[in-house]
């Protein structure tokens, strides 16, 4: 009798179709759902707060230019990945990255724990030109950084979006964002971001910078 059955879903695939997308379905629903709920359970880590205004703008430079196609900001837990990059990542630090940028993606070296290994300077000569930092760099300049202005109308719109997905910005950080980015240009907001990676007082937890030695010549 079993065997008809089978045989009746085996010879009308319409029947078979439908079957098969809903097993797929229901699936996909005890993986997924899971996960989903955990991830909305993440909480920060002490010391871990939203980006400020400068940081957050220059974030939104860095996810424009197509940054992370080429850098990841996840260090695994692997004993090669952490005694050249420092501690491992973990989701309580990318809690209030929207996208996160952890990415798959290697072309360049990992960037969550840059902030603080190169000045300012460094960074600026890096991004205006990498070969005059790494000779054997393959990285896109991006000169025209330094003459587009970080626009802080527009900066405290998106910290009031953010803020309705969870962010705690108050109203005085929302105000006084324009004030803080005025005059900067998306160079310095690009460096202030990632002078902040891996920092306390960033979105990473604080003790992870300079805990591994930068590869010769810097990240390319």
């Amino acid at each position: 009798m079993a065997y008809r059955h089978f045989e009746f879903i085996e010879k009308h695939a319409w029947l078979l179709g439908g079957l098969t997308a809903l097993m797929v379905s229901l699936g996909g629903l005890a993986e997924i759902t899971p996960l989903f709920i955990q991830a909305h359970r993440v909480a920060p880590p002490a010391g871990v707060r939203p980006y400020d205004a400068l940081r957050l703008a220059g974030r939104d430079v860095y996810v424009r230019e197509g940054c992370y196609l080429c850098h990841s900001q996840m260090i695994r837990a692997l004993r090669f990945e952490t005694e050249r990059y420092g501690p491992y990542s973990t989701a309580s630090e990318s809690v209030y990255d929207r996208p996160f940028q952890w990415g798959s993606k290697r072309t360049g070296p990992d960037l969550a724990r840059i902030g603080g290994k190169y000045s300012d300077d460094w960074h600026r000569l890096h991004l205006m030109d990498p070969r005059q930092v790494v000779a054997q760099s393959n990285m896109p300049g991006y000169p025209w950084l330094a003459l587009a202005l970080v626009d802080g109308k527009d900066l405290q719109a998106r910290m009031r979006v953010l803020r309705t997905l969870g962010d705690p910005y108050s109203d005085a950080d929302i105000r006084s964002a324009a004030k803080a980015v005025a005059g900067k240009t998306e160079l310095d907001a690009l460096i202030a971001y990632l002078q902040g990676l891996g920092l306390a007082g960033g979105t990473e937890p604080a003790g992870v910078a300079g805990t591994a030695a930068p590869a010769a010549g810097g990240p390319s």
